[in-house]
């Protein structure tokens, strides 16, 4: 894997911002007739609530026809052909609805109940007409079967009716309009259901039981009519709508961010993320992501594609503390291709953090496919000092690792941990819990206990205790439970800290499933080999972090000691010397930069450096000589020539400061400020 480049935001700013939401919504009647009918007419019935509530919150037309290809795709069936039969379905349906059933009525036939049924359900297995019953209004009895998939009765009917005087027809609800609706002469004030029921069954024998219940095999009473009708229709108006519209509140978050024919394209995920602390002290954020789908190109024998990764992590006050780009190139010959192709993909990584609470955002991108997917998840990392459990890593194996020192993802001390963010295991594993204890004192630890409970259904069916000072290490703690003798159910285990007195101080909990399969597929998994945790890179993300947090004594700590242990390296010379900026050490700055400006890898950020340490200690030769080596090496800068020209005046020399000021506003005339300085001088000559 190739790593793009570690980052923070106060040297580089170039990587993704991620977060904004629109806020404004517009009102459906705001909208251009185009996208108005899509939303009222053409979808009305299958849009979600969320969907539409997004969609109101677009600002374009470009944003919405995006939206609308997204939505489709997100009903597609069969996404790898370029048919969408559910979308051809439906505009068929919509043409049909409205072509035959608004026929001699002021509704539309979409609009109409018919319309809206037939549109949802598709054409029905039988139609039955009763309409020339002198006793009974016209009714219309349609009978689907086969539709369990929506989470439907196998088989049930609808029926619509058409009252004395109204041409519209009518979806009928046994608890809403009741039996007596169906009789042309009955008394309304008094409603007799068994007397009703006999009377339909008198005129049609076909129609009493469904003026009772629409669902054949219902077991209600013989006259009542049945609350399953009712709760059978509002389930028909959800189905459509109960979509994964996660797909949604993404293109809203990441619109404008990635590029255009990725905006349509998102899937799903699995994802984990666990945070424990290295021996060496440092957290590290350990996180993997499983797309639900993962495309590769075939081009001359070989299955390819690139991953772009970004992730970011903003503090509770939004502020950007941390960011990351990589890029992850994927190359499978034909055979390693038939051994992955039926296995989920999950990517792994790690990165260091210090302590606070914040939002992780992540962001995949496949070039190949064009798709994206990405979460979004609160992390804490704690104060180590104060009591707290970690949280639980629920692995189903583990093996020792061939990389001793290095920092790996899921992997702690010696040891490579396998778990799966949808926490399910066999019959045949093992259950191993990892967890670390921050803040434990020397009392608790000598008097205090640990406490391992596994609950099922709600049950407690084992407990533990072990006390704390029979624990080695308040860190990687491990507990491993053979699962052989345990059902297939859902399950909870909690890992507690106890006092002396048997008082519980905290507790953390993980779920996990026993599959009834004797095996489950695991994903082909890539992962980076990244730097043992105490080289100096670590210091510098740190320091870096501990700036953007507002903690600059911290973060001088961090990245002084980067610079120290690798002075040539200039990342880190860079890194010290913006701290060093920020508390006016000027003079540090010129020392360690300086070696730095000589060859062909100059980093136009040196010179500016240098140049405003050299202007801060009004030493203006140095200072513009270090500013035009800038413009010489990277070109034109409207802040370098401004700090220019106040070099000149400040050194007495007017002529150059004008030359550069005017320069500037030839760039840019609308800087105020230096047309100002400009008029200021012109007016002594």
């Amino acid at each position: 894997m190739r790593n793009k480049g570690w980052f923070f935001l106060f040297v580089f700013f170039y990587g993704i911002s991620i977060g904004a939401v629109a806020q404004n919504k517009l009102k459906v009647k705001d909208l251009v007739p185009k996208y108005r009918v899509w939303l009222e007419e053409e979808v009305s019935y299958i849009i979600s609530a969320k969907e539409k509530e997004i969609f109101l919150q677009l600002s374009t037309d470009k944003e919405r026809d995006i939206f609308i290809d997204a939505f489709w795709k997100a009903r597609d069936p069969n996404p790898v052909t370029p048919e969408n039969e559910y979308k051809d379905e439906h505009y068929e349906r919509l043409t049909y609805v409205n072509k035959f059933f608004g026929r001699g009525t002021p509704t539309p036939g979409w609009k109409t109940d018919k319309g809206r049924m037939y549109i949802i359900l598709g054409e029905p297995q039988q139609i039955d007409k009763y309409e020339n019953e002198a006793q009974l209004i016209p009714t219309e009895v349609w009978f689907y079967q086969g539709k369990v998939d929506m989470n439907l009765p196998g088989a049930f009917n609808l029926v619509f009716i058409q009252k004395d005087g109204f041409p519209d027809w009518e979806l009928y609800s046994p608890v809403r309009d009741g039996p007596q609706v169906f009789l042309r002469f009955h008394n309304q004030d008094r409603v007799d259901y068994e007397s009703i029921y006999r009377a339909i069954f008198r005129a049609q024998p076909a129609l009493a039981k469904l003026a009772v219940t629409l669902i054949p095999e219902d077991r209600t009473t013989l006259y009542q009519p049945s609350i399953a009708s009712d709760i059978l229709i509002s389930r028909i108006f959800e189905v459509p709508k109960k979509i994964h519209d996660e797909y949604a509140d993404k293109l809203l978050r990441y619109k404008d961010v990635i590029e255009v024919e990725y905006t349509a394209n998102y899937i799903g995920n699995e994802y984990l993320i666990q945070i424990l602390q290295d021996k060496s002290g440092k957290f590290f954020v350990h996180y993997l992501i499983e797309p639900k789908r993962f495309s590769l190109e075939l081009y001359e024998g070989t299955y390819h594609t690139t991953l772009e990764m970004s992730g970011q992590i903003k503090d509770d006050r939004n502020r950007s503390i941390y960011q990351f780009d990589k890029e992850l190139p994927l190359r499978f010959n034909p055979d390693q291709f038939e051994q992955i192709k039926f296995r989920n993909f999950s990517y792994q990584d790690a990165f260091p953090l210090i302590e606070g609470e914040y939002t992780f955002h992540f962001l995949m991108k496949n070039r190949a496919s064009k798709e994206f997917t990405s979460f979004e998840k609160h992390i804490s990392v704690p104060d180590s000092d104060t009591l707290s459990l970690s949280s639980l890593l629920l692995a189903s194996s583990k093996k020792e690792s061939p990389y001793v020192q290095e920092i790996k993802a899921f992997k702690y001390g010696a040891d490579q941990y396998y778990a799966s963010p949808q926490r399910s295991f066999t019959q045949d594993d093992d259950l191993i819990i990892l967890f670390d204890i921050y803040g434990l004192s020397p009392e608790l630890k000598d008097g205090g206990r640990l406490r391992f409970t596994l609950e099922r259904e709600g049950s407690d069916i084992w407990h533990e205790d072990v006390p704390l000072k029979n624990i080695k290490t308040t860190r990687q703690i491990t507990k491993t439970l053979t699962l052989k003798d345990k059902s297939p159910a859902n399950y909870r285990i909690r890992v507690a800290v106890l006092n002396r007195g048997g008082d519980e101080l905290v507790r953390k909990q993980g779920f996990f499933y026993i599959s009834h399969k004797r095996s489950l597929p695991r994903p082909f998994v890539n992962t980076e080999i990244l730097a043992a945790a105490d080289n100096p890179v670590y210091d510098y993300i740190i320091g870096g972090q501990y700036f953007n947090s507002g903690s600059l004594s911290q973060s001088r700590s961090f990245m002084e000691r980067a610079y120290r242990r690798a002075p040539q390296n200039l990342r880190y010379a860079l890194g010290f010397s913006q701290i060093l900026l920020a508390a006016r050490d000027y003079g540090q700055i010129i020392s360690i930069l300086t070696p730095h400006v000589t060859g062909e890898d100059v980093d136009h950020a040196c010179f500016n450096l240098l140049g405003q340490s050299y202007q801060a200690l009004e030493d203006y030769p140095h200072a513009i000589q270090s500013y035009k080596a800038y413009l010489d090496h990277f070109g034109t800068n409207l802040k370098v020539l401004n700090n220019i020209g106040e070099c000149y005046l400040r050194s007495g020399d007017e002529e150059e400061a004008l030359l550069a000021w005017k320069k500037s506003l030839e760039l840019d005339p609308r800087q105020e400020n230096i047309q100002t300085k400009v008029k200021d001088l012109e007016a002594t000559k």
